[in-house]
């Protein structure tokens, strides 16, 4: 069953005896206050005011140039040249650092990848702590250089709102549990003690998970690699890519030399020419409220955990940062959108989609009747990278080889981007042996049709299986 239609009977019935109940808590609690049509994500607001650097301008020579300053780039940048400090760095951002899908994601810091169904028992155990080691060295690069980024690792459950799902998650945790798996089975009343949501059956929590302001990371870096001896060059869009055994990048008011390149623009990357057969861009829509308080948090039933998701084809998935806010996205196809070839701006947001975020109110009021009262402050789009078969590519290609590229995270970038600088790096040195054979390395893809064919097919498909990335 499918949110794009109906929600499942015992859901919408559990929400319509809630809501036929007086609230006179709850009421008073959250009254009603204008919302924001800014476009502008909750996590750049909460960041401190910013102002990009200046573009480039003339000629350069490098040993690496990273195009795009979102996760990806900006950790390749800072894992490469604490690595190799000598080597000369560009970093070159169409507009400003986390201006992407960095800075306008859902906030979700998860383990996995976006499907790791029909994985080995070794290979689960080994993506699992891969993506678990990645968020604890998120957590570490915070620490060590002391970053204003605000973040939350309490867990996160994945709900199931049908019993038959709920009792198989339940053995197949246990199983994860045999292989160093530390996941945890939550049943329906242990879950309802922590997090009262509506018609679910049970959950499994992933302990190591949480929630993070992307922004405030990725900008917060900046100084750090700066010091480290990278360029970085913002309000500088490439143009036009000439490989060979040095690389030329052509932008509005310069060119870099550069004997390596690495492609950090995730669902922008067609726009250079590559990958435009494997990756589309598709805009996600998130809102947000005001922050609650302790009190307003108890009366919605959020009593724990940073976040979850559901296991309807159509994810819902929300989060409750540090301050207290409550961040929602998904929960049917109009939460998210594909813009005929591959339009990578989805223009005038929020006003040109109020029936999407509409949608997403009422789905976020089904699994919480008490929330038709909070406080919308923030409503945004972001840009993700998807793939035909939702999966992660990392790797290097070219004739001579020294066009790195990791995109594709479907939903999943928040840890992966971050995981992926650390990746490269050790695959441009050649320390990368760990890596080798996991599903993304130099993984083949399906190939996506031109169009018009690419966007019928993206409507026929959401609209037959229902399936929707996580973001």
């Amino acid at each position: 069953m499918a949110f794009g239609g109906k929600l499942p009977v015992k859901l919408l019935m559990g929400a319509a005896q809630v809501a036929s109940m007086t609230w006179p808590v709850a009421s008073a609690l959250f009254p009603e206050k204008l919302e924001v049509d800014d476009n502008q994500a909750l996590w750049v607001r909460q960041s401190p005011p910013y102002t990009p650097g200046e573009p480039l301008r003339g000629t350069i020579d490098v040993d690496l140039a990273i195009i795009g300053g979102g996760f990806t780039g900006v950790s390749t940048a800072y894992h490469f040249s604490r690595r190799f400090p000598e080597k000369r760095v560009a970093l070159l951002e169409a507009k400003s650092l986390a201006n992407g899908a960095s800075g306008r994601n859902g906030g979700m810091l998860l383990n996995w990848l976006s499907d790791h169904t029909g994985y080995s028992d070794d290979m689960l155990a080994k993506v699992y702590h891969m993506t678990s080691q990645g968020i604890q060295m998120i957590v570490d690069i915070i620490k060590e250089h002391n970053l204003d980024v605000s973040y939350r690792l309490d867990g996160t459950l994945h709900t199931y709102t049908d019993p038959a799902r709920a009792e198989a998650a339940h053995a197949e945790t246990e199983h994860l549990n045999t292989l160093g798996i530390p996941e945890k089975y939550l049943d329906s009343a242990a879950l309802r003690e922590k997090l009262n949501v509506q018609g679910v059956y049970g959950a499994v929590l992933d302990p190591g998970t949480g929630q993070i302001n992307g922004a405030q990371l990725v900008r917060g870096l900046r100084p750090v690699l700066v010091a480290g001896g990278v360029a970085i060059y913002e309000g500088t869009p490439v143009l036009k890519v000439r490989e060979g055994s040095t690389i030329t990048l052509t932008t509005p008011e310069g060119e870099v030399r550069a004997k390596a390149i690495m492609l950090a623009t995730n669902g922008y990357t067609g726009k250079l020419g590559y990958f435009q057969d494997a990756v589309f861009p598709l805009h996600s829509h998130v809102f947000a409220t005001a922050p609650l308080t302790a009190e307003q948090q108890a009366a919605l039933g959020w009593h724990a955990f940073a976040g979850y998701s559901d296991d309807l084809d159509r994810i819902s998935y929300s989060v409750v940062t540090r301050e207290g806010n409550i961040v929602f996205g998904g929960g049917s196809n109009q939460s998210y959108a594909y813009l005929f070839k591959n339009r990578t701006a989805y223009p005038g947001t929020p006003d040109s989609a109020p029936r999407s975020f509409t949608r997403m109110r009422d789905t976020m009021t089904q699994y919480f009747p008490q929330t038709p009262g909070l406080p919308i402050q923030h409503r945004w789009t972001g840009t993700l990278g998807i793939t035909l078969r939702r999966n992660w590519l990392l790797g290097v290609r070219g004739e001579h080889r020294n066009v790195y590229y990791s995109v594709g995270y479907c939903g999943h970038g928040v840890t992966l981007a971050n995981v992926a600088g650390k990746i490269i790096t050790q695959m441009i040195s050649g320390d990368d042996d760990a890596y080798r054979g996991l599903p993304f390395y130099q993984a083949s893809y399906g190939r996506i049709p031109p169009e018009p064919f690419r966007w019928m097919g993206y409507q026929f498909f959401t609209r037959l299986t229902g399936k929707s990335p996580r973001a």
